[in-house]
């Protein structure tokens, strides 16, 4: 039965900073996890008192809208940035250094 060699991307960490890594790891996807309600929660509160100075009734409802579609924005760029690409990438994308033009 054929063993699997190691995944040769991943580092190795070092034991001092293991603890805090996971804990910023953890940080991280619980601000995903609370931005989109924290969006819904923040547009209804803004509409609903939209609603009591313009003397309006639907201004709560583009206001909850408007809230939910900023959330899930910011939580889907807070998790493509969790799991994203590794910071050592330049502009070409294949984690070499592009070549040097003339025109630079």
């Amino acid at each position: 039965m054929p063993i699997d060699p190691p995944n040769s991307d991943q580092k190795p960490r070092s034991k001092s900073s293991t603890g805090l890594q996971s804990l910023v790891e953890a940080e991280k996807l619980m601000q995903i996890a609370l931005v989109l309600p924290s969006g819904v929660v923040i547009g209804w509160l803004a509409g609903a008192w939209l609603d009591t100075r313009l003397h309006q009734t639907w201004i709560v409802l583009v206001g909850i809208v408007l809230g939910s579609i900023a959330g899930l924005v910011s939580a889907i760029r807070m998790a493509m940035a969790a799991g994203g690409s590794p910071k050592s990438e330049n502009k070409d994308g294949r984690g070499k250094k592009a070549p040097a033009t003339k025109n630079e």
